[in-house]
């Protein structure tokens, strides 16, 4: 039985029409005004609402084992949570142990992802170098789809690689069609400071904020800015936080560099006042890495969006309970970090950006979707409404509010970095792959409908690629002198 929506604004990140949209099985098959559809088709009234493409959160964490315990959503309960906020598709990071299989890292992941209630896609990442990755990363992106590679340039003493491993991981991208991905902080200087703030008796989260200022993010984001264009392989920046790093990949793209910014809805929000607070677990619920900045940050973020220089909107979501967190009660470089997001972030953006007026609904749907679906390789299929794309819609209620708390959330942690927000905006519908599962306030997803997206590599190599995608893999030029 199909689906249409009727009566709606539909939404592109290029233009807004009156429309009805018909989807028929698990694709969009009209979009027009007065469709005629099939007796028994279900419709859905979207008067006074927005139909837009469902949201693609480019940046989770599920189901992860990290520092000592294990992210308490997994990939139905995270993929759920998602799609109440209008998510119908998240990129999660395939992690391989230092020393570990690339190959049976994914498959580990695909074990995991076998439970997801909605699309997903992987990235990998390096934690390590050695000739056995260089040759699995040809088949984790010319077989496995993953044609996205992201390398820690913090977490020492775990999975933070070096410089050399940097150079050899951002050549091997370039050859064989994969976009080079970096979480940007100085590892060494982390650390050292790390050490300094608990020798001065720091211990508390507090110590988190200080041992991670602006300028760890900003150094290791140009760094990894000039690394990518000596070598000439296009770069995505995850989780920008710092007003110096989003400066340094706007410098990078005004010379015409292959540089592609993401922010958190997060850091959009909230400032590094949290860490603090009195309440302690108040205070380490918000840690995470990068760490939210002073204020004036959240607001160049905002400029940064606006101006186009950052791109997407993800969230880093990776939740963890209050007594998970407790596990750094005496020492703050134990607290797991992460924080949520996957749920609230389609209308915390929106209550920020758009009832601000900072973004219109159109640039609106390009950060929490299209851009994604663009530089990842997998428009038009999804990222917009469209006759062929995938049914992954949603419903946008632009009139209706709703309060963020952790106390009515989906998401399973027992902390909410919004709490307490008001917004104005929010899902009422989602459709993914032409299934029904959010109906205003009824959560009717499957255990294990989403399908995994696999993500064709860049460049030539790839016959079908599509020529007018946000990104093509820069040609090897020979230098002369």
């Amino acid at each position: 039985m199909g689906i249409v929506i009727r009566g709606g604004s539909v939404v592109n990140a290029d233009h807004t029409t009156r429309a009805d949209v018909y989807c028929e099985e698990d694709k969009i098959t009209a979009v027009g005004l007065d469709l005629e559809v099939p007796a028994g088709t279900e419709e859905i009234d979207a008067g006074g609402c927005l139909v837009m493409p469902g949201g693609i959160d480019p940046h989770t964490h599920m189901e992860l084992p990290f520092m000592g315990t294990r992210v308490i959503d997994d990939f139905y309960t995270g993929t759920v949570a998602g799609a109440t906020g209008g998510t119908t598709m998240i990129i999660d990071f395939v992690i391989p142990p230092k020393g570990g299989s690339l190959l049976e890292a994914v498959d580990t992941w695909q074990e995991r992802a076998a439970k997801a209630a909605t699309d997903f896609g992987f990235h990998m990442a390096i934690t390590g170098w050695d000739e056995r990755v260089a040759r699995e990363m040809d088949e984790v992106t010319r077989e496995r789809g993953i044609n996205s590679y992201k390398f820690f340039m913090a977490y020492k003493n775990a999975i933070m690689v070096s410089d050399e491993e940097l150079v050899a991981g951002f050549s091997r991208c370039r050859e064989v069609g994969a976009i080079a991905a970096v979480h940007a902080e100085h590892g060494e200087l982390v650390y050292h400071l790390q050490e300094e703030m608990l020798q001065r008796g720091i211990t508390g989260p507090e110590g988190h904020p200080q041992s991670r200022p602006a300028a760890v993010e900003a150094e290791a984001t140009a760094r990894a800015i000039a690394l990518a264009d000596v070598l000439q392989v296009p770069l995505y920046v995850v989780h920008i936080g710092a007003r110096e790093a989003a400066e340094a990949v706007t410098r990078a793209r005004l010379r015409g560099q292959r540089v592609f910014g993401e922010t958190l809805a997060g850091f959009l929000a909230v400032d590094d006042s949290v860490y603090y607070d009195q309440d302690w677990d108040f205070a380490a619920g918000h840690v995470m890495s990068p760490c939210f900045k002073p204020k004036g940050h959240p607001e160049a973020l905002w400029r940064a969006l606006q101006a186009g220089n950052l791109l997407t909107v993800g969230t880093d979501h990776c939740t963890f309970t209050k007594e998970q967190k407790r596990m750094g009660l005496e020492d703050f470089t134990k607290i797991p970090n992460g924080c949520g997001g996957v749920e609230d972030r389609m209308s915390v953006v929106w209550e920020l950006g758009v009832n601000s007026g900072r973004i219109t609904a159109n640039e609106f749907v390009a950060v929490t979707s299209a851009n994604a679906a663009r530089i990842f390789n997998v428009y038009p299929r999804k990222g917009v409404v469209r006759v062929g794309s995938d049914a992954d819609l949603v419903v946008f209620d632009a009139q209706k509010s709703k309060t963020i708390s952790a106390r009515n959330h989906y998401q399973q942690n027992d902390f909410n970095v919004f709490e307490g927000l008001e917004v104005q905006g929010v899902a009422v519908h989602t459709i993914s792959a032409g299934r029904h599962i959010w109906a205003d306030g009824e959560v009717r997803a499957e255990r294990g409908a989403g399908r995994f997206v696999p993500r064709a590599p860049y460049g030539p190599a790839y016959a079908g690629m599509d020529r007018r995608m946000v990104m093509n893999a820069p040609r090897r030029v020979e230098r002369k002198g």
